[in-house]
C-alpha cells in the first residue's frame, strides 16, 4: 500500500489552484435514505471544515415535508461559526426561503434552475419558465441584501424525459443567472451522463459566448464513471472550482437514474498527482468519508478513503 500522495505529473495548460466545494451535508445527505439529526450534521460539516475545505454546504431552507433530510438546517447553522473565512451555503427554492436563511444567519445561498421543461416540472412543481422567474428573484434578492449567491443550473448535459440539450439553452440560463446576481455557475451533469467531449463542447459554448471561466463550476456524478475524467477535461479549460461529495454520497432524489456524486478524496487524489493545490488534507476526508459510512450505516462508494484509511 501506498503511504504517500501520488506522484505529482505537471501539466501546463492546467490551473495550479482550483477550489473544492463541499456537498456532501446538503447535496449528499438529501438522497439518503436515512435522516441525520442536526448535531451529527454539524458534526460531519465542522470535521470536512478541520480537513481544510473553504466551501461546504451546509443544508437548504425546503419544506421538511418535501426533503426530511435537511430539516432543521436552523440548528446546524447554529453550531457553525458563520463568520469564518469558511463559506456555509445553504440552498433555498424560494422567498420564504431566502427569509429563513437570513434570519438564521446564513451568508451564502444557492438558487438552482433546471434547464429543461420536464425536470423543472418533475422536480419544482412548476413550468420551466414559472421556476426559473421565481429563482431569479429570489438571487436578486440575496445580493441587494449582500449576500453572495450560487447558481445551480440542473440535467446541463442530458435528461431522462427530453434525452439531448442543446448548449445554448445553457448558455441562456447561465447569462440570466449572471445577470441577476449570482456569482458562480455549477453545471449540474444531473444523471451523469456526461462525457469528456460533452464537458469540452458545453463549456466551450459558453466561454465563446461571453461567459467567465472564472464563473464556472463542474458539478459530476459518477453514474457511468466518467466524473474524473469530466474533471479532467474542465481543467484543461481553465475551470477552478469543482463540486465534490465526501466518499460519493448523494445521487438526485428526483432522478432515479442519478447515482453518486463524485468523491471529494477521489477528486482530490487525482488533482494531487496533478500537482493542484487545494489546500485540503486528503486523509482528513478520507477519515471523514469512513466516519459518514458509518453514521449511515453502509458502505460509500469511494475507493479512495479506503485505501488511504486502511493504510
Amino acid at each position: 500500500m501506498m503511504d504517500s500522495l501520488p506522484q505529482v505529473f505537471t501539466h501546463d495548460d492546467f490551473p495550479t489552484q482550483v477550489r473544492v466545494y463541499e456537498v456532501s451535508a446538503r447535496d449528499g445527505l438529501q438522497a439518503e435514505s436515512l435522516t441525520l439529526p442536526a448535531e451529527v450534521r454539524a458534526q460531519l460539516i465542522s470535521r470536512l471544515a478541520d480537513s481544510g475545505l473553504k466551501s461546504i454546504e451546509a443544508g437548504s431552507f425546503v419544506s421538511p415535508q418535501a426533503v426530511p433530510q435537511m430539516a432543521d438546517t436552523r440548528s446546524v447553522l447554529d453550531e457553525l461559526d458563520l463568520d469564518s473565512d469558511i463559506s456555509y451555503p445553504v440552498l433555498v427554492p424560494n422567498q420564504r426561503g431566502l427569509a429563513d436563511a437570513m434570519s438564521a444567519g446564513a451568508k451564502d445561498i444557492a438558487v438552482f434552475v433546471s434547464v429543461t421543461e420536464a425536470f423543472s416540472r418533475a422536480n419544482l412543481g412548476d413550468s420551466l419558465e414559472v421556476t426559473t422567474a421565481r429563482n431569479l428573484d429570489v438571487a436578486a434578492a440575496a445580493t441587494s441584501a449582500g449576500m453572495r449567491v450560487r447558481g445551480y443550473l440542473s440535467m446541463v448535459f442530458g435528461d431522462p424525459w427530453e434525452g439531448p440539450v442543446d448548449p445554448q439553452r445553457v448558455v441562456t440560463a447561465s447569462h440570466r443567472l449572471l445577470e441577476s446576481g449570482c456569482s458562480s455557475l455549477s453545471l449540474g451533469d444531473t444523471i451523469g451522463t456526461a462525457t469528456p467531449g460533452h464537458v469540452t463542447a458545453v463549456l466551450q459554448a459558453l466561454i465563446d459566448d461571453g461567459i467567465p471561466v472564472e464563473s464556472i463550476a463542474l458539478h459530476t456524478h459518477n453514474t457511468y464513471g466518467q466524473a474524473l475524467a469530466n474533471v479532467y477535461a474542465a481543467l484543461q479549460l481553465g475551470v477552478t472550482e469543482f463540486d465534490a461529495s465526501a466518499g460519493g454520497v448523494g445521487g438526485c432524489p428526483f432522478a432515479g437514474s442519478a447515482t453518486g456524486n463524485l468523491a471529494t478524496e477521489d477528486l482530490l487524489w487525482m488533482l494531487d498527482g496533478l500537482g493542484i493545490s487545494t489546500g485540503v488534507n486528503i486523509r482528513a476526508v478520507a477519515e471523514t468519508s469512513q466516519w459518514l459510512s458509518q453514521q449511515l450505516g453502509k458502505p460509500l462508494a469511494s475507493a479512495t478513503s479506503a485505501a488511504i484509511v486502511n493504510q
